[in-house]
């Protein structure tokens, strides 16, 4: 199946909740480091792989940013 594109991907995160969100983070971490591990043995793998958890994850923490400061102005509007 081919890869989500990355509106539907942000549309799908910010529809998680921030446990799911600190999962997905879990997950992501996880996989690059099996990747750098599995390096060791196979020098060829895909670098991509790699570059495209990092996104990942740098989009899952931005999306929690977000929240925070979103909740932040609200609490600071009341």
């Amino acid at each position: 199946m081919a890869e989500k594109k990355t509106a539907d991907r942000l549309k799908e995160l910010r529809g998680l909740d921030d446990a799911a969100l600190t999962a997905a983070i879990d997950e992501k971490r996880k996989a690059i480091y099996n990747i750098r591990r599995s390096r060791l043995s196979q020098p060829e793998s895909n670098v991509r792989e790699t570059r495209a958890h990092r996104k990942e994850i740098a989009r899952i923490l931005t999306i929690r940013r977000q929240r925070e400061i979103a909740a932040q102005q609200a609490q600071g509007a009341k």
